[in-house]
């Protein structure tokens, strides 16, 4: 029997989805352990049973919390984004690949110990998808999980390959026992932009939508580096936790694939400025587009096909796009500025 404390890992925890995900499992009594480069924000640490300033890449950190912790799962957050890693490729391979190799591995010490397979969740990203060109891309509608799959960042390189060790150490790493499953159950999710009302955008390449509502409350000026008319799926944060919820406790045999699209709405960049001045009628947004990030947006789908995730496991987002700036974004931004 062992005597290590049942704990689930959070990395990645200060990051945007990290935040409401550590909430979301400590109001459900787990025992959470936080890990993140920084200092655990103060509004998380009471949350956590423990938590951590480390580098994923140090697998001698990670084995010194398995030797402490008994992990019954896995929610691997951290990572280096889309835009960065245009500028730091091989930075980016080593954090978003050998960093989730790391994880992995973690994982199966923590099954080897306790005989039962820990749950992995892999937040990937529609930067795992590459459409070759604009007519292409308005041809492609809805795209499905196994189509058009050639990204051309490094960050949705290393997503994609996250995908397929995640495969890996489900079907193909070695046993627990001759007899028993693997000690990997893998999950992942590749998710659209998201949007949050509680931190401030960090690097992401759709992160032009939250960056406009962001400096419209600050009362900035802001040039968003996307055309007006490009088109991409997003999400309210709120509806990205629950997914990663609801996947996370999905029995198993109710999963026909490893990997699900999700998303909520589709609107151009346009349509969402226009939706930030009128909640902010003195915001000042124009469009300056970035040949580089423009270029990386017109690689992602329009639009995905998320019914194999409402089938599955019953993914229904609660948010629309009107609801997520009334009832969610426009609120929680008022809140953060200080604005009546």
């Amino acid at each position: 029997m062992t005597s290590r404390k049942p704990a689930v890992l959070v990395t990645g925890a200060n990051g945007e989805i990290g935040h409401s995900l550590v909430r979301r499992l400590a109001a459900g009594g787990a025992n959470v352990v936080a890990l993140d480069v920084r200092e655990i924000d103060a509004a998380c640490k009471p949350l956590c049973s423990a938590t951590q300033v480390g580098d994923i890449l140090d697998f001698g950190m990670l084995q010194r919390l398995g030797v402490e912790f008994e992990f019954t799962s896995v929610f691997h957050l951290a990572a280096l984004l889309s835009t960065r890693g245009e500028f730091q490729p091989e930075l980016a391979h080593r954090v978003n690949v050998e960093g989730t190799l790391n994880l992995l591995r973690l994982a199966v010490e923590s099954a080897s110990s306790s005989g039962k397979a820990v749950t992995f969740l892999f937040p990937s990203s529609i930067a795992a998808y590459g459409i070759a060109d604009p007519k292409q891309r308005a041809a492609a509608g809805r795209v499905r999980e196994d189509e058009h799959l050639a990204p051309q960042t490094m960050y949705g390189c290393n997503k994609l390959y996250g995908e397929h060790l995640g495969r890996y150490y489900t079907h193909h790493y070695r046993r627990l026992a001759a007899d028993q499953q693997h000690p990997v159950d893998f999950r992942s999710i590749r998710f659209p932009g998201l949007i949050s009302a509680d931190t401030v955008p960090s690097g992401g390449t759709s992160d032009y939508a939250p960056e406009m509502l962001h400096a419209a409350a600050r009362g900035e000026p802001y040039a968003c580096y996307v055309r007006e008319d490009i088109r991409l799926p997003f999400m309210a944060m709120p509806d990205a936790v629950d997914a990663i919820m609801a996947l996370a406790t999905a029995p198993r045999a109710s999963l026909s694939t490893h990997v699900y699209n999700i998303g909520a709405f589709a609107p151009s960049a346009g349509e969402f400025a226009a939706l930030v001045r009128e909640f902010f009628p003195k915001a000042e947004l124009s469009f300056s587009p970035d040949v580089l990030r423009q270029a990386i947006v017109e690689s992602w789908p329009a639009d995905v096909d998320d019914s194999r995730a409402r089938r599955d496991w019953g993914f229904k987002p609660a948010y629309d796009l009107r609801r997520t700036f009334s009832e969610y974004l426009v609120p929680g931004v008022r809140r953060r500025y200080g604005i009546a």
